[in-house]
C-alpha cells in the first residue's frame, strides 16, 4: 500500500520544462505533471506508429494500382490485334467466296487498314498471351493470399484477456499471453477465420480440446479450450465453417475461446485481424 501511494505521488509530482531561446529573450518554463508528460509521449508514439502503418498500406495500394494499369494496357493491345485479325478475315472471306481467278484479280486491292505484318503479329500475339497469363497468375495469387489471411471473429463474444504480457489467472505470475481470450457461452459455434487445412485436432493438457489450421502464405490459427472439436486431421475447411464448440477445457477459469494467429511461425496480435473481411 505504501509503495502504491509512493508511485501515485511520483506520478502527480510536477516537472518543469525550460525552453531557452537563442535570442536574449527570457526562458519559458512549463510545469506539467509526470503522468501528463508520460501520456503525451505515449500518444505521440501511437501517432507515429499509426502514420507509418498507414504509409505502408498506401504504398501497397498504389503498387497494386500500377500493376493493374499495366495489365489494362496489355489488354487494350490485344483488342487492337483482334480487331485487325477480324478485318483481314472478313476481306479474305470475300475473296474466297468469288467463283473464279478472273473475278479475284478484278477485285480491288485489299485495304491497307487490314494488312498485317505476320512476324509482327506473331510477336504481338505471343506478348499478349504472356501478358494475359501474367494477369491470371497475379489474380490467382492475390485471391489465394486473400483467402489465406485470417479475418473476422472466430466466435461471438468479447475479449476478456488481450494479447501480450499479463498476470496469469491461474499461477498469478507475469507471463506472455500468445493470443486473445474471447468470452463466449459453452457450446457456442467456433468458426474458421480463413480457408485452411486441419493440422491438429485433439486434446492438449494446457489447452484442452484445440484445433490448429494451416492457411498457407505463412498463416496459421489456433482455437483452444473447446468443449468438442468438429473437424479431423487433414480436413479442408472454409472460412466461416464451424470447427468446434466453445468450452472451458484444459487450464481455464471460465468458458472462452483462446484464439491465436501465427505468421511465418511467430505469434502476432489476433486483434489486428478481428476487424477483417466478413
Amino acid at each position: 500500500m505504501f509503495k502504491l501511494k509512493h508511485y501515485l505521488n511520483q506520478a502527480f509530482n510536477s516537472v518543469t520544462i525550460m525552453v531557452i531561446p537563442h535570442s536574449s529573450g527570457k526562458p519559458v518554463r512549463i510545469r506539467i505533471t509526470a503522468l501528463s508528460l508520460f501520456c503525451c509521449l505515449f500518444l505521440t508514439l501511437l501517432g507515429v506508429v499509426y502514420v507509418l502503418s498507414t504509409g505502408v498500406r498506401t504504398a501497397e495500394y498504389y503498387g497494386i494500382r500500377k500493376k493493374m494499369r499495366f495489365f489494362e494496357s496489355q489488354l487494350m493491345e490485344l483488342k487492337v490485334v483482334i480487331f485487325s485479325l477480324r478485318r483481314t478475315e472478313s476481306e479474305l472471306t470475300k475473296l474466297v467466296s468469288l467463283d473464279s481467278k478472273k473475278k479475284i484479280l478484278e477485285t480491288p486491292e485489299l485495304s491497307n487498314q487490314g494488312s498485317l505484318d505476320i512476324d509482327l503479329l506473331r510477336r504481338q500475339v505471343a506478348e499478349t498471351i504472356q501478358s494475359v497469363s501474367e494477369i491470371r497468375e497475379y489474380l490467382k495469387e492475390q485471391r489465394s493470399i486473400y483467402r489465406s489471411t485470417p479475418g473476422g471473429w472466430p466466435v461471438e463474444g468479447h475479449i476478456s484477456s488481450p494479447f501480450g504480457r499479463r498476470v496469469h489467472p491461474i499461477t498469478g505470475e507475469s507471463a506472455f499471453h500468445s493470443g486473445v481470450d474471447i468470452r463466449a457461452p459453452i457450446g457456442s459455434p467456433v468458426r474458421a477465420t480463413a480457408d485452411g487445412i486441419v493440422s491438429f485436432s485433439n486434446w492438449h493438457n494446457d489447452s484442452g480440446y484445440i484445433v490448429v489450421l494451416e492457411h498457407g502464405h505463412g498463416f496459421s490459427t489456433a482455437y483452444a479450450h473447446n468443449k468438442a472439436n468438429s473437424v479431423t486431421l487433414g480436413q479442408r475447411v472454409r472460412k466461416g465453417q464451424v470447427i468446434s464448440l466453445s468450452g472451458a477445457t484444459g487450464d481455464s477459469t471460465g468458458p472462452h475461446v483462446h484464439y491465436e494467429v501465427w505468421k511465418d511461425g511467430k505469434h502476432v496480435n489476433p486483434a489486428t485481424f478481428l476487424g477483417g473481411r466478413s
